[in-house]
């Protein structure tokens, strides 16, 4: 006999794990389908931010970071180190002992809260009284039936045409994670999020990176400001960027991979590395979800179609995450499992999507919400821009970071926030609390008139809340 919830949600990524316990909070009876195992077959939820994604790709970030401080920058400290040795075997334990705590953790709040857990993949079977037919294929079948269903079944990367992944020399963000020795020469296509953060990873590790990208400009999503700035400081380090390049037909040998590409100026180009990672984006993953069987309907890009409440067009089945429309992020996933979760218990859940923050965790970081200039200018909105260099923050000075600055646009007649956006150390934190402003349609003044600590980097955020109305302080 199948068994009985209120709600079932298929995937346990962080908008399937976190609308789960939500709606157990709410006093639904909740059960979770994931199909993520670990190395031994033992449940591995997370999905792909937990185990290929966000979590590992930091832990990676994080331990190269130490390495490069260990051979390049501790001297300035009056540190002084002779011999270092790079143990990789241990930097990628390391690595997946942090995701192993991560899996173990979503286990523990699945059992606090209550909710049964299925190891498997779940699939639409049929509109049923009660609800909606669901199968669990996994070391045991299940069939379960739920009053409502939230699909978050995440996304996968995506390949070059006629180059799929084999994760040994064309690699996706999980080949790219685990790579057994640091490669001679590596090459990224796809100046992304993921680009610029795996090829940081092996960068620092010793590796020659060049990354291609197809776009005229780099960063293009970000204020072009920032991302001018954040292109000096990458090629400072070493990383080799080319714009508007057009790959060719990439041959892969079990010792290379050749990148035929035409360059910015038309001339053909020929790029030979040890290992390519390719991140030109990621596609939904609708494969095995029964999507014929139920009519569940896509749009013309294969996302499961949603309204602004992340409503099917199937009654009671909800979907959210990198499944749906919009940007594909964690936290922006986690928010609108949290929002169904409440619209089932008869809420009110909301997603603002003006004020959902993008981060890459490079060095320098670089972090932003709201609008950019381009987009403004664009728009035709009328504002005032302020912003303030690091290299005038004091406890930037001692940190020994002082690239980039914090840049806060402002309506030109209300000063209400339009964008913020940041390059420099800790931008990941410091963004939170530009997204507070503008959650609260707050102006530029109001941050200037917040006492900060000193010394902080939070005071550049300050800085160039004052220099909206040209009166910074420090600089």
């Amino acid at each position: 006999m199948a068994k009985q919830f209120d709600v079932v949600v298929i995937g346990a990524g962080p908008g399937g794990y976190i609308a789960a316990i939500r709606a157990a909070q709410l006093g639904q009876s909740v059960a979770c389908i994931d199909a993520w195992s670990t190395a031994d077959g033992k449940p591995a939820p997370g999905g792909t931010c937990t185990n290929v994604g966000c979590i590992p790709s930091k832990a990676l970030l994080q331990s190269s970071e130490h390495y490069e401080q260990a051979n390049h920058h501790f001297a300035e400290h009056g540190i002084e180190i002779k011999g270092v040795e790079l143990k990789l075997d241990t930097l990628v334990g390391r690595k997946d002992t942090v995701v192993k705590q991560n899996n173990d953790g979503i286990l523990y709040l699945f059992k606090k809260n209550k909710i049964t857990f299925f190891h498997g993949t779940g699939s639409f079977v049929a509109h049923v009284d009660g609800g909606w037919s669901i199968k669990v294929s996994g070391t045991s079948d299940e069939d379960l039936v739920a009053k409502h269903v939230i699909v978050a079944t995440g996304s996968s990367p995506r390949a070059l045409p006629g180059l799929p992944f084999d994760e040994t020399q064309v690699l996706s963000n999980d080949g790219a994670l685990r790579i057994p020795a640091v490669p001679k020469k590596l090459g990224v296509i796809g100046a992304g999020v993921i680009g610029l953060e795996l090829g940081s990873v092996w960068r620092r590790l010793g590796a020659e990176v060049t990354i291609l990208e197809a776009m005229p400009e780099f960063l293009a999503v970000a204020d072009q400001q920032v991302a001018k700035e954040a292109q000096k400081a990458f090629a400072k380090q070493g990383l080799a960027i080319q714009t508007s390049v057009k790959i060719g037909e990439v041959k892969s040998t079990a010792k290379s991979v050749t990148v035929p590409y035409t360059d910015a100026s038309g001339a053909e180009q020929k790029l030979v590395v040890d290992r390519l990672i390719v991140s030109i984006g990621r596609v939904p993953n609708v494969s095995g979800l029964g999507v014929e069987t139920v009519g569940l309907k896509l749009d013309e890009r294969g996302f499961i179609a949603v309204d602004d409440d992340c409503k099917t067009n199937l009654p009671n089945v909800w979907a959210v995450g990198d499944v749906v429309r919009g940007p594909m992020l964690a936290h922006k996933a986690e928010e609108e499992g949290v929002a169904v979760a409440e619209r089932i218990a008869g809420q009110h859940g909301h997603v603002n999507f003006g004020t959902i923050p993008s981060v890459i965790y490079t060095s320098p970081e670089i972090a932003w919400v709201g609008k950019n200039e381009q987009q403004l200018k664009t728009e035709g909105r009328e504002y005032k821009a302020g912003s303030f260099p690091f290299m005038a923050n004091g406890r930037a000075r001692a940190l020994g970071d002082t690239t980039g600055f914090v840049k806060i646009l402002a309506d030109a007649k209300t000063d209400e926030v339009l964008g913020v956006h940041i390059i420099g150390p800790q931008a990941s934190e410091l963004i939170s609390e530009a997204v507070t402003i503008m959650e609260f349609r707050g102006a530029a003044e109001d941050i200037a008139r917040i006492c900060h600590a000193h010394p902080t980097l939070s005071e550049a955020m300050k800085e160039a809340a004052l220099a909206v109305d040209k009166r910074t302080l420090n600089f």
